[in-house]
């Protein structure tokens, strides 16, 4: 798609992956940055790095990267969980169905176990589903600082293993043996998609 200015002018440009996932329409924003102009190539530009330097690590074969499940990672719809080795988690910091969430108000996918490390507290309500910082939630006046916010990282290093489940019934549950790294694809770095946050 493409935006003008009131001249006329092309002030801004921007493609979309439009298909089925598990049965279900979705679009995704491409990063502006990432030059395709066929669908395996949006399909590559929405993996995240470390997914792609992984896949040439392994020497995944091209078409077994667009597999759900390869042994580079496992895919459920924008998340992908790419095995995690040398993983000692805290058992007292390892969380029980926790929501993985893109921040957008978009229902979240559940991970059964979820241990997370460093990244930045932000406090989230449906008004403010990308979060606030602890001065900015400082900064509202107590009446709505007592409207249901819950604490949640944004961009922490996640990861997950057992069943990763959605709440719709059609998306299949995946289980995860072992710890795996959380990824979102690479739609958050889009201009159409700037709204977007990593939510834990």
């Amino acid at each position: 798609s493409r935006q003008f200015d009131q001249a006329g002018q092309v002030q801004a440009k921007q493609k979309f992956l439009c298909g089925q996932d598990e049965g279900h329409w979705f679009v995704a924003a491409i990063p502006e940055d990432e030059p395709v102009s066929t669908v395996a190539g949006a399909q590559i530009a929405l993996k995240p790095e470390e997914v792609r330097l992984r896949e040439e690590a392994l020497g995944l074969r091209r078409k077994h990267g667009f597999r759900r499940r390869n042994a580079a990672f496992v895919r459920q719809r924008e998340w992908f969980f790419v095995p995690a080795k040398n993983i000692e988690a805290d058992p007292l910091r390892v969380l029980h169905y926790e929501p993985l969430s893109r921040g957008n108000g978009s229902k979240p996918h559940w991970a059964e176990f979820c241990y997370r490390s460093g990244g930045e507290t932000v406090f989230v309500s449906g008004k403010y589903p990308r979060g606030l910082t602890s001065m900015e939630y400082d900064a509202l006046p107590e009446s709505e600082r007592k409207l249901g916010f819950r604490m949640m990282k944004r961009d922490a290093l996640v990861y997950v293993r057992g069943e990763i489940t959605h709440p719709h019934p059609d998306h299949r549950t995946i289980c995860l043996e072992g710890w795996h790294r959380v990824l979102m694809n690479t739609e958050n770095r889009s201009m159409a998609m700037r709204f977007l946050a990593f939510l834990d």
